[in-house]
């Protein structure tokens, strides 16, 4: 029987954070997911963590529900963001899974989420739920978000908004939950294997007229390094922005 939900997790590197996002989805999910964890060619120990979540699992039955749920697949070079979720969209779609979920395995997005923002596409006509970290005033600065970030971000949103037709506080947050009807009308194929995915699969279901949503979520950030080139990215979005308003 197919699971409601399925969640794939990019693991680039992520070994000291993996284990606490996979520990923070709730129980209520565990019931009716299978959770997916794509290693993109790390060169640290990431497998090596989700191997020890594993294996310190309690022999109960919701350790036992967890094994049951977990999967791990590992690219052996690294692919780049945007094949992680074309691959994991994929996986997705093949598992007949009703709502499909990108949770970021470095920790900055809050996992413990998940399940408002299931129950939320399930009671809205909306075909994708994102994160926003906007909503809440001041959320991104207490949450450290480094100022060039949070004024980039700002920046490219408000442009985004001019030339798209729904509004969004937070159109680069990678916290997005999506309905599978929607995914499946999607030729994955073609879309970036950059960090321009998102804003891609966001661009497709605006054009088409389709109810985009979002939901507060908190700002966390913790020194990490960033693998996203703030400045090609935003170079990116800008051409993406151009190309709508002259379509």
């Amino acid at each position: 029987m197919p699971s409601d939900y399925f969640i794939f997790i990019p693991a680039y590197n992520v070994a000291k954070t993996l284990a606490e996002v996979l520990r923070k989805i709730p129980e209520s999910v565990w019931t009716r997911a299978i959770v997916l964890v794509i290693d993109d060619g790390s060169a640290d120990d990431t497998r090596g963590a989700f191997e020890n979540y594993v294996e310190g699992l309690d022999n109960d039955s919701a350790g036992d529900l967890k094994k049951r749920c977990l999967r791990y697949m590992r690219f052996e070079q690294n692919l780049g963001y945007g094949s992680v979720v074309k691959k994991g969209i994929s996986e997705g779609l093949k598992s007949g899974t009703s709502y499909v979920a990108c949770l970021h395995g470095d920790g900055q997005y809050p996992a413990e989420k998940l399940q408002d923002f299931f129950d939320y596409l399930k009671s809205n006509e909306a075909v994708l739920v994102q994160g926003s970290r906007h909503l809440t005033r001041g959320g991104a600065k207490a949450g450290n978000m480094p100022l060039y970030k949070r004024l980039g971000g700002m920046f490219l949103t408000a442009v985004e908004n001019i030339a798209f037709k729904q509004r969004l506080t937070d159109r680069h947050s990678g916290f997005i939950v999506y309905s599978a009807e929607f995914l499946k009308t999607v030729d994955l194929q073609r879309l970036s294997p950059s960090f321009d995915i998102d804003l891609e699969l966001i661009s497709i279901a605006d054009a088409r007229g389709l109810k985009l949503a979002e939901l507060p979520i908190s700002t966390r950030y913790a020194g990490e390094k960033s693998n996203l080139n703030v400045v090609t990215y935003g170079l990116r979005v800008l051409r993406q922005v151009f190309r709508r308003i002259i379509a």
